[in-house]
């Protein structure tokens, strides 16, 4: 295998080798044993990223990746362009994953498998950057991650994007010690396909880049230079996209305090609690000090690579919230990415544990508080409010009568609908009258706003019956204008015959000229 820079400021090849064997010689164990607990590891976080994966409703987001992947090429290829290019990679899978089956369990089992595979990505890296002892430390702290486990089981680009991001930081590794063309091609590819499947990937390349500034190898940065220019090129259609449409799609998103950052801190590591990020915050220390203990701004090797970890986790936190000070699109979802970063910097400080009782005690704890937040996150979301479509789309299809309306208070509320109303046995169903542009979806439903008054005016004399689908009504001044403007009218018009909550979802029955049951 081809060595990586030593700790004498990338000392010439032959040093560097003999660096490398003596670090073998300390830290790794032997060969068959390695792989065998890497199966191991992969294994378990497969069956806890399986395991009641088809047990919760679809909710909002993952509606729209669903019917999204199902529209007619015209119809995708303008929703793409018009409001949904960011995720597309991911998009694009499920489209073709979608020809294989369509329960919630299929449709999920695409993000299993990148979460599954940025295991045994996260152990190279360990190994590359450290040592196999720290790569396998790393890859036990990702499998039983909550945050890793929930993002599995998510049908959007969570999980395929920070598995793209450590294939790019593998390849930028390689890169750095063999600059051939294979570690180049590889590099700009995966580089250029993790920000296809979600744009905040580019923070980690921007990290990439200011990291080379760090390292006393001045002869790197010329090397690497054609490669940002590659990259730069093949993400030009999504530059492109983001200076033409702006990001009206996150308007909603509010600006970020000081409790914004503690949930993050709690949510990646794992939702265990306090004591867990504390763990790991006292397990990442000795990364941090190794980090700045090199005063000068061009590190060795043995600062750089800490410092690397560093600008992966830290700088598209920081910089995301500052921005978001002025524009907000802080959300803490979209930061799944630095996961990798997290796990290998925390193993860093274990693998420094001598004692293998030492370190078997704080593996074993850090382990129970992880499997306690996986256990938390079967039972309930800790980092959305889920929708239960299913039990609202069943309902309202098993009372729909023939001549029924339905009618969207959120437009985007009628995608995951649409995903039930095919999978669901009904003998009818009723007639969407809002949001519509057609006789089926269109690129033009994906983005529809609240139904405009004059519209609302003309509903009463035309439907017997009218069902209403309520979300996200609430405001800090109380109901939104259009629930209120409806509830107003229809309260005029019709009679509330019927009023079901779900989780996250109103559902309303008018009728004319009916008992109030």
């Amino acid at each position: 295998m081809a060595s990586l820079p030593s700790k004498a400021d990338m000392a010439p090849p032959q040093t560097v080798e003999s660096f490398r064997k003596n670090q073998a010689e300390n830290y790794d164990v032997s060969r068959w044993v390695r792989c065998s607990v890497l199966i191991l590891l992969t294994t378990a976080a497969a069956l806890l990223d399986l395991h009641a994966i088809g047990q919760k409703s679809v909710w909002l987001d993952e509606g729209v990746s669903i019917e999204l992947a199902r529209l007619g090429w015209y119809n995708f290829l303008r929703i793409l362009w018009r409001h949904e290019a960011n995720m597309v990679l991911y998009y694009v899978l499920l489209r073709g994953w979608l020809v294989f089956g369509s329960s919630e369990a299929w449709i999920r089992t695409l993000s299993v498998i990148p979460a599954v595979a940025t295991v045994p990505a996260v152990y190279a890296l360990g190994r590359r950057l450290f040592d196999s002892r720290v790569g396998l430390i790393a890859a036990l702290l990702l499998a039983v991650n909550a945050y890793e486990v929930r993002y599995a089981q998510e049908a959007r680009s969570y999980s395929l994007y920070p598995f793209l991001c450590g294939l790019s930081s593998i390849y930028f590794l390689k890169l750095l010690q063999e600059p051939t063309r294979r570690n180049r091609i590889g590099h700009v590819l995966s580089s250029a396909l993790s920000v296809y499947a979600h744009f905040f990937a580019g923070l980690l390349m921007v990290a990439q880049w200011i990291s080379l500034r760090m390292l006393n190898r001045p002869d790197l940065r010329v090397q690497t230079k054609r490669n940002w220019k590659q990259f730069a090129i093949a993400i030009s259609p999504l530059v492109l996209y983001v200076a033409t449409t702006g990001t009206g799609v996150l308007k909603w998103i509010p600006r970020p305090g000081i409790s914004d950052l503690r949930n993050t801190a709690l949510f990646l590591t794992g939702n265990g609690g306090v004591w867990l990020t504390l763990a790991y915050a006292a397990a990442c220390i000795p990364g941090v000090i190794a980090a700045v203990r090199e005063r000068k701004l061009q590190a060795s090797w043995e600062g750089w690579r800490f410092r690397f970890l560093l600008l992966w986790l830290l700088f598209p936190i920081a910089f995301i919230f500052l921005v978001s000070q002025l524009k907000p699109f802080y959300l803490i979802r979209y930061f799944v990415f630095v996961l990798p970063a997290l796990v290998l910097l925390a193993a860093s400080g274990l693998g420094r544990l001598r004692s293998r009782w030492l370190l078997g005690a704080a593996l074993v704890l850090l382990g129970m508080l992880s499997l306690r937040g996986v256990a938390g996150f079967y039972q309930q979301d800790f980092d959305i409010t889920r929708e239960d479509w299913r039990s609202a789309t069943s309902y309202l299809l098993q009372h729909a009568e023939t001549g029924d309306a339905v009618l969207f208070h959120q437009p985007i509320g009628r995608m995951p609908y649409e995903y039930y109303k095919s999978v669901i046995q009904a003998s009818s169903s009723p007639e969407v009258i809002y949001p519509r542009s057609g006789d089926g979806l269109t690129y033009r439903d994906f983005y529809a706003r609240h139904a405009q008054d004059a519209f609302l005016r003309t509903v009463p004399p035309s439907y017997r019956r009218l069902w209403v689908v309520l979300i996200y009504t609430q405001t800090p001044s109380g109901p939104d204008p259009t629930t209120r403007f409806l509830t107003d009218l229809f309260g005029r018009e019709y009679t509330r015959t019927q009023t079901e909550n779900f989780p996250g979802i109103e559902l309303r029955l008018y009728e004319t000229g009916a008992p109030i049951k």
